[in-house]
């Protein structure tokens, strides 16, 4: 999210290694292929300063609270994926579900990129942008902060390797 802080406008970025999901890719023919729920634990989430940090987990997610732990998001379609795959080549397609933030779901649709970089490793992201008041939060009057952006970018970086004790048909 971007703001303007003592002056100057600022990127802020959220991070978090937090995030659990699966995926099931049929490289044969990748239409195939499925996406389990994703669920990120938000009270872990990280910025680049410890005022906002506390403020970003306990008054604007209120991830304090166990009913706001978690942010998940349930996929309901892939769209845009190739009839083929090959190794080392990236992809690009687009990921639709349901994201619940604060409580509050609503549908979106992430652009994402993968890169198969074996049978048994992808490397990929997805983003997307959504506004924060649609999940019910707000942004607390902070000293020296101003003009904080409506516009939120959600951006997950990943690797999935194939999980211990399984084997691709």
């Amino acid at each position: 999210i971007d703001e303007t802080l003592l002056g100057n406008r600022k990127t802020v970025v959220g991070n978090n290694d937090e995030v659990t999901g699966d995926l099931l890719v049929d490289f044969q023919n990748p239409a195939n292929s499925q996406l389990g729920t994703i669920r990120i634990n938000v009270r872990t989430l990280e910025t680049d300063n410890e005022f906002r940090t506390r403020a970003l987990r306990g008054q604007i997610l209120q991830a304090d609270q166990a009913e706001f732990e978690f942010a998940e998001f349930v996929p309901s379609a892939l769209t845009g994926l190739p009839d083929t795959v090959i190794l080392g080549d990236s992809f690009d397609f687009q990921i639709t579900g349901n994201l619940t933030v604060h409580g509050v779901t609503h549908e979106v649709t992430f652009n994402a990129v993968i890169t198969p970089i074996s049978e048994t490793r992808l490397e990929g992201s997805a983003s997307t942008i959504v506004l924060y008041r649609d999940f019910g939060m707000t942004i607390p009057e902070a000293p020296g902060v101003a003009d904080v952006s409506e516009e939120v970018t959600l951006q997950i970086d990943f690797v999935a390797l194939v999980a211990e004790g399984e084997t691709l048909p």
